[in-house]
């Protein structure tokens, strides 16, 4: 995957996040979560979360994206947080990049 095509989905990505925090009324201490999930978790997350955003991506860029909107986000990598690697993601088909926010459960 070059570097102009996870630019490009970084940037789309970027974009959905700020449309839909704006279209929710987030305020500012409202911050979006990104994980990298497989079909089952990504299911969960929308069914207890809302607004969610769920992309699905190739194996190939989901990491390059994820940390790129990390660092966008500034949603530091934190140590303990455990960033998968592209075997852990091929391994347990992460494929799905989701943003959510944990202030807004489904009820």
């Amino acid at each position: 995957m070059n570097e102009k095509t996870v630019e490009a989905e970084t940037r789309l990505y970027s974009y959905e996040l700020m449309n839909t925090a704006r279209e929710h009324g987030f305020k500012a201490d409202d911050v979006w979560e990104l994980s990298l999930v497989s079909d089952t978790e990504k299911s969960r997350l929308q069914k207890n979360y809302y607004p969610t955003i769920a992309t699905k991506m190739l194996p190939e860029a989901v990491l390059e994206v994820y940390t790129q909107l990390k660092s966008r986000l500034s949603n530091s990598l934190s140590t303990s947080e455990n960033t998968p690697d592209k075997k852990t993601i091929a391994a347990d088909s992460l494929n799905y990049l989701v943003a959510y926010n944990l202030k807004r459960p489904r009820n």
